[in-house]
């Protein structure tokens, strides 16, 4: 499966950005409402990332620092390296990146735009769904159907 299919079976389109000026308890709270574990950072209204901040981002802040790091910028805190796939990535290269870099989130880029953010669970699911498929084309005809 590559990355275009899985982005059109994901519920929410688009991708919620936040500007590196907004504060860290900030992003907190939006991806505490939105149940979300990460949030791209975009200074031009989401058509680039110039980051993006995680929870575990935020956690590894506030072991550090204490709870002053919740008035930071995010763009003192965000992940600034970004590792990003395209929309012809298949999902086994995605989930090796993912597991090589021990991130959970990955930002997708055409042509230099951001047009969407995968995360594991939705490379799994993906991959899970690829298998189910396969699973039953194989029944299919070992039955002779």
């Amino acid at each position: 499966m590559i990355v275009s299919q899985i982005l059109k079976s994901k519920a929410v389109e688009g991708v919620l950005t936040l500007g590196s000026d907004a504060s860290v308890s900030e992003a907190a709270a939006i991806m505490s409402d939105r149940r979300i574990g990460t949030i791209v950072v975009s200074d031009d209204g989401g058509a680039t990332a110039a980051g993006i901040l995680s929870e575990r981002d935020i956690v590894r802040n506030l072991g550090q620092q204490g709870a002053g790091c919740l008035a930071e910028a995010v763009g003192r805190m965000m992940t600034t390296k970004l590792v990003t796939c395209g929309m012809g990535d298949t999902s086994d290269s995605i989930l090796g990146k993912m597991t090589e870099g021990r991130f959970r989130h990955m930002p997708v880029v055409e042509d230099g735009k951001l047009v969407g953010l995968i995360s594991i669970g939705d490379v799994v699911k993906a991959r899970l769904a690829e298998l189910a498929m396969e699973r039953d084309a194989l029944e299919g005809m070992v039955m002779g159907h």
